[in-house]
């Protein structure tokens, strides 16, 4: 049986856990506000840019230069390019395992296929480095700022130059789309090829040839998808984070009330012993 002073600290170490605990889930949800705004103001953005990229794409369907264009060419998948976005901390619950867990679904459905990871976020830089797994870049420290910059920096040198130099036939991202506070979406979208409609009727005017707008709207598309996903991402982990500490929390509280419960008996039953042994001295005396 423990002593008294054993279950005081054991609730006092649960007190101070608990103190960090809701620390967290507060900051969390700071940090989630600001991340849920910048998702929702990003999403039609990214929805209007593919609608006009697609109508680009159908008005230059019958040019010659822009069918040739090297982010529009469609190969037989080889050698596939994966991006794979995880946090960069852990206590968000399965956060990160569902993420890893998709990638290596990923990974098993291209057999025979030769497959590149790229790793955004530490926790899956580790997680493929132990298991012997050879990446083709990592990023960290991306999500404490989620910059445009540095999406399209990733864009740039894991999709669009290895596509366009034929290093690559297909480019997916894995991520954690935010749907609510609790519930996140495991996502695998193909970035590259462009996923487009062919044949789109277009209802532009183009004060330049649709081929020379393909040129420059095809490069940001993806590093636009890259940051759409990065977003998404963020703001899954911080509600991911906010959920757990809340549980932590919760169950910091139980823990409490269970050990203050036991230091009770302990106590009463120690002070019960101490009057039974004052009594059997007094009645050996008489």
């Amino acid at each position: 049986m423990p002593s008294l002073i054993d279950l005081r600290r054991r609730i006092r170490s649960v007190k101070n856990t608990q103190q960090i605990t809701k620390a967290m889930k507060m900051v969390a949800a700071a940090k989630l506000r600001r991340a849920q705004e910048r998702v929702i103001a990003s999403r039609p953005f990214s929805k209007n840019y593919e609608k006009v990229l697609a109508s680009v794409v159908g008005a230059s369907s019958g040019e010659e230069g822009a069918a040739s264009h090297p982010l529009l060419a469609v190969r037989t998948e080889k050698r596939v390019q994966v991006i794979v976005l995880t946090s960069d901390r852990g206590l968000a619950g399965a956060f990160n395992s569902n993420i890893l867990k998709g990638a290596q679904a990923f990974l098993a459905e291209k057999p025979g296929t030769q497959v590149q990871v790229e790793a955004v976020g530490r926790k899956a830089r580790d997680f493929f480095r132990r298991r012997n797994i050879t990446l083709s870049g990592e990023h960290i420290g991306v999500f404490d700022k989620s910059l445009f910059a540095d999406a399209a920096r990733i864009a740039a040198a894991a999709a669009a130059e290895r596509y366009s130099n034929e290093e690559v036939d297909a480019v997916y991202l894995v991520y954690n789309e935010f749907k609510s506070v609790m519930s996140q979406r495991l996502t695998v979208k193909q970035v590259l090829p462009v996923p487009l409609p062919e044949g789109q009727a277009s209802s532009y005017i183009f004060e330049q040839s649709p081929a020379e707008l393909l040129a420059k709207l095809l490069p940001d598309y993806v590093s636009i998808m890259v940051y759409s996903a990065i977003l998404e991402s963020a703001a899954a982990e911080h509600a991911a984070r906010m959920v757990a500490m809340d549980a932590a929390s919760t169950n910091a509280s139980k823990v409490i009330d269970q050990l203050t419960l036991y230091l009770n008996r302990v106590r009463q039953a120690s002070i019960t012993r101490e009057i039974i042994e004052v009594v059997s001295g007094a009645a050996a005396l008489e």
